[in-house]
């Protein structure tokens, strides 16, 4: 990972400052690029979330959405800047020089199980139950004991509405269902952060609500969130920030109603005027 970029940040007021003075950032990301080849997707993206607090980030197709979202897993290496989760950087480790080095497997793991991850395709192992596939994570990588395992997953699927549903494979599930597994499945890790990259994009309108509602209930239960997402309803409710993305980089930041009622930046209200 090259060094460049490491000391550029956000200025104050700037677009990817935190709206927290003071409070610890669960997420901090600091002057992040990421190329494809000759594509800048990335362009020096810094933004900080505070604990507990819920953002929600819009913008165009191939603005470079959901590769922020992946780097911050790290699901994509970054070529600079860098990206801490409560403290801590995530994929590298700082030598004594200042520089960055990607950090080992088992580092990444471990600091990967703080960050749970919902995708668009719900990415379930088609051979397993509801209940198997929300406890192999803490099985396999936790080391949790067996029963334990099972019956968390099983308070969990309850949790998400499909206590019904624990011997059900994902075919004999709608995409609603599927996706609400998805969610506790990535809860069963016990994380820190949960990122989700437009999780009801992939479903029929009609299934749409019953998986906001889980991500409601996560959001008014405290859980840090950064949402990739086209519901503005769902935005405007839960949202602490949102978050326009263009081009690579951050436009414009702020309460959702208030960029909803008078965006500061033209890219932003053309945006809104296609969305809302």
């Amino acid at each position: 990972m090259s060094p460049e970029g490491e000391e550029k940040g956000a200025s104050a007021g700037a677009p990817g400052s935190p709206t927290r003075p003071g409070a610890a950032a669960a997420v901090a990301a600091t002057a992040v690029v990421k190329r494809f080849g000759a594509l800048e997707v990335l362009r020096g993206v810094s933004l900080e979330v505070a604990r507990g607090e819920v953002v929600v980030i819009i913008g165009p197709s191939g603005s470079g959405k959901t590769t922020f979202l992946r780097c911050i897993n790290h699901l994509e290496k970054v070529d600079s800047g860098r990206i801490c989760v409560n403290g801590q950087l995530i994929g590298y480790r700082e030598r004594a020089d200042g520089r960055l080095r990607e950090a080992s497997r088992r580092q990444i793991a471990e600091r990967r199980a703080e960050i749970g991850f919902v995708f668009q395709s719900f990415n379930l192992f088609p051979h397993m139950t509801a209940l198997m596939n929300v406890a192999c994570g803490p099985l396999r990588v936790k080391r949790m004991p067996r029963q334990r395992s099972l019956d968390e997953a099983a308070a969990l699927l309850e949790r998400v509405g499909l206590a019904d549903k624990l011997e059900a494979r994902p075919l004999q599930l709608s995409g609603g269902q599927q996706q609400r597994v998805a969610i506790a499945r990535a809860l069963a890790m016990r994380p820190s952060v949960m990122l989700f990259d437009e999780a009801t994009s992939a479903l029929d309108p009609e299934m749409v609500g019953e998986v906001l509602a889980v991500m409601r209930e996560l959001a008014t239960g405290g859980m840090t969130m950064i949402v990739v997402t086209h519901e503005m309803g769902f935005a405007a409710e839960v949202a602490d920030r949102l978050v326009m993305m263009d081009n690579g980089q951050i436009v414009e930041e702020g309460p959702p109603r208030q960029m909803f009622a008078a965006a500061a930046q033209a890219r932003t209200r053309e945006f809104l005027s296609k969305v809302l």
